[in-house]
């Protein structure tokens, strides 16, 4: 590109401007350097101008055009001739507007020769539309010639349209009313049928008719009344049901006879479920029941009696009656299989009549309410008939075990067995079933034979007497058989308590049996010591009556230990029995008489042999009548010789152990009765010295006479020596 010449200051341009004209040249290259290229319409317009014309290389050509006054097209082809550079871009700019024309013009005749065959299509086109419109409207004359002539018939197909849709609503209620209402052939046969079993068949077919029925009264309770459909629906129904009902009641009559021989009873859901339809029709259900009743009297009294003389299948278990010799296990045995046989029943009809599980434990108390349930009613009702033919030889049996019993013992444990079964049947049946009365009446006689046994013993036991020659003052052996009896029948009370029984209960259960042998012993004591007492004075009744009663109330309560010596003939005796309280304190109180006479005899026994008897005994009568020194049992050297026998005594062991009381067998009565007695000596030792001390009974050098022995005087001094206290001797 040349070089751009400088341009002229603007003073110096418009300065020439304003003195001369424009140059063209100057205007015209002052507009192409004006001239910006970056607009894009600019751009586009010069690209469509570079592909018209051809660039001007060597090899280009222009197209030329001889006479303007030719139309279009008419004209010649163009000519290409060769043209020197730049030529074309001045040729452009000279024919730009013919050559847009030119294009113009052959566009246009382009558009023109299609158009012109377009035309002729559409001729044809236009053509075939005017045919269709002609073959349309004799089409549609044809159709509504045809209207008009099935007009009649399709009125006609409407109405039969109409009718068939009603007859087939209809038909549908219909067939539902007589589903809903009527039975079927195969349930009418399965109702009525001998040849179809009671099963689920059965049983739905029933079910289907008490709906029926149910539904129908529904039905009939209208405004206008029931109607004739109604009444029938209810007749058929009707007969049907009570055919069903006959044949559950046919068909449970002969399964009970089945079930009632088995030995293994066992209740399928299909006679649970007959047994609960039948209860609807109550006659036919007692009269089933009755059937199975029999039966199951007759198959429990051939069992009971098969397992006394014959036993288990193959012998196992063994016959009860091999055990005859042995009272308690032959009839706890007997007992045992009817408290099985019960069990087995009441699971039995438990599951007969549906009953779920109630919670109770096994083993635990039934509990019977005033208001019980219909199926609990009957469960009772057929277990009491079930075991009444159990009663009779039951009842034999053990009345003539009972009886031949001659040991008082033996009969006690029978009667708390058969207590303990009484108390277990009246849980179970109920304690107004026939089985309970029998063992009831059976547990009496056991206990009025017991009574019986121990009122013999008694009265044998108050004919006996002590042997003369005897100077033992231990219980005699009567006294220990009885109390060895009595001990094991308290432990056989003690073992059939079920321990939620009150203390009361207990001591008012075994209070006829203490009373009657305790009260026979303690009079036998009392009346054998007293014979024996006139015929030897010298033997001591009071040490032999303390140990016969400590005897009896260690047999009954052993409250104490420490009344018992390591060498005794009772070591080792039974625990206490909460139940004997009471006759416990009946016998400690015949002790405390004893005792209180006992230490009253001691007392008067270690006053003689301390030598102050008379001394003492002359101390407390005294009236002040006149001086003790002048009376002749406390005159000095009376008192003087009593109070030296007196210090004497106090070193010898009877101030701590006296040989007396030594033959009590109970230590704590020893202990009792020398410490009250030795109180006794103390105080009455005080009384002497407060007598001697007192001027008006004029004991000269009182003081001295009194300190001249052991001990000096001094009461203090005694009671250190007997080793006590004065509140534990007045206790």
């Amino acid at each position: 590109m040349p070089p751009r010449p400088p341009l002229l200051s603007q003073s110096s341009s418009s300065s020439q401007s304003s003195t001369q004209p424009r140059n063209p040249i100057h205007l015209r290259l002052y507009k192409v350097l004006g001239t910006n290229f970056d607009d894009q319409t600019t751009r586009e317009a010069l690209q469509t101008l570079s592909e018209l014309y051809a660039s001007n290389g060597p090899s280009a050509g222009v197209v030329v055009a001889d006479d303007d006054e030719e139309t279009p097209l008419e004209r010649a082809p163009p000519t290409y001739v060769e043209v020197t550079p730049g030529e074309t871009a001045a040729r452009a700019r000279k024919h730009l507007k013919r050559d847009m024309e030119k294009q113009l013009a052959e566009g246009s005749h382009h558009f023109l020769q299609v158009f012109k065959e377009l035309d002729s299509r559409l001729d044809v086109l236009q053509n075939h539309v005017a045919a269709m419109h002609t073959y349309c409207d004799q089409a549609e004359k044809q159709l509504q010639l045809t209207n008009d002539a099935s007009k009649s018939l399709l009125e006609r197909a409407g109405n039969l349209r109409e009718e068939r849709q009603a007859v087939e609503a209809n038909q549908s209620i219909i067939t539902l009313f007589l589903s809903r209402f009527t039975l079927t052939e195969d349930e009418i046969q399965a109702v009525t049928s001998r040849d179809i079993p009671v099963g689920k068949q059965f049983f739905a077919a029933m079910d289907k008719t008490e709906r029926i029925r149910d539904d129908c009264r529904v039905l009939m309770t209208g405004e206008e009344g029931p109607t004739q459909a109604g009444l029938d629906i209810m007749a058929f129904t009707s007969s049907y049901l009570e055919q069903g009902y006959e044949k559950i009641f046919r068909w449970c009559s002969y399964e009970f006879l089945q079930v009632g021989r088995d030995a293994q009873l066992e209740v399928s859901l299909t006679m649970s479920e007959a047994v609960n339809r039948l209860r609807k029709r109550p006659e036919l259900l007692s009269e089933a029941l009755s059937s199975l009743s029999q039966t199951r009297q007759s198959a429990l009294q051939t069992s009971f009696l098969t397992a006394l003389t014959r036993g288990g299948p193959s012998g196992l278990p063994r016959p009860i009656e091999l055990h005859a010799h042995d009272p308690m296990r032959y009839v706890g045995d007997m007992l045992a299989w009817v408290h099985q046989a019960i069990a087995a029943e009441r699971e039995f009809l438990e599951g007969l009549f549906g009953i779920k599980d109630d919670g109770r434990m096994v083993g635990s108390a039934r509990r019977f309410h005033e208001k019980s349930s219909e199926e609990e009613e009957w469960i009772k009702e057929l277990m009491d008939l079930a075991v009444k033919r159990l009663c009779v030889p039951l009842q034999g049996r053990i009345q003539q075990t009972v009886r031949s019993q001659e040991s008082g013992i033996m009969s006690y444990k029978i009667a708390n067995l058969l207590q303990f079964y009484v108390v277990t049947m009246q849980a179970t049946i109920g304690p107004e079933a026939v089985l309970s009365k029998t063992l009831t009446e059976t547990t009496d006689l056991a206990y009025k034979t017991f009574f019986g046994s121990i009122e013999t013993q008694c009265r044998a036991l108050l004919r006996v007497g002590l042997d003369i020659d005897d100077p033992s003052v231990t219980p005699p052996i009567p006294i220990l058989e009885h109390t060895q009896i009595l001990r094991e029948i308290m432990s056989v009370y003690q073992s059939s308590l079920l321990g939620d029984e009150d203390t009361d209960d207990q001591v008012a259960g075994f209070e006829k049996v203490l009373d009657i042998m305790i009260d026979p012993a303690i009079e036998m004591c009392t009346n054998a010591a007293e014979r024996k007492k006139q015929a030897k004075p010298r033997w001591d009744m009071q040490v032999f009556l303390l140990n016969c009663l400590s005897y009896l109330l260690v047999r009954i309560s052993a409250y104490d230990r420490g009344w018992l010596r390591a060498n005794e003939l009772w070591k080792g005796v039974i625990e206490p029995f909460e139940f004997t309280k009471d006759k416990q304190g009946v016998v400690q109180e015949a002790i405390d008489t004893r005792v209180a006479v006992l230490i009253e005899e001691h007392f008067h026994e270690i006053m003689l042999d301390a030598g102050l008897e008379d001394i003492a005994s002359t101390c407390e009568k005294h009236d002040d009548s006149e001086p003790l020194s002048r009376i002749p049992a406390t005159e000095p050297q009376q008192l003087q010789a009593g109070l030296r026998s007196f210090s004497r005594w106090l070193s010898t062991p009877d101030v701590v152990h006296s040989p007396r009381l030594s033959y009590l067998t109970a230590q704590r009565l020893h202990t009792k009765i020398h410490h009250a007695a030795l109180g006794k000596m103390a105080k009455a030792y005080e009384n002497i010295c407060e007598q001697v001390r007192r001027k008006e009974n004029k004991y000269e050098a009182a003081s001295t006479l009194l300190g001249s022995e052991r001990p000096f005087g001094q009461v203090g001094l005694v009671w250190q020596i007997f080793g006590l206290a004065e509140e534990e001797s007045e206790r």
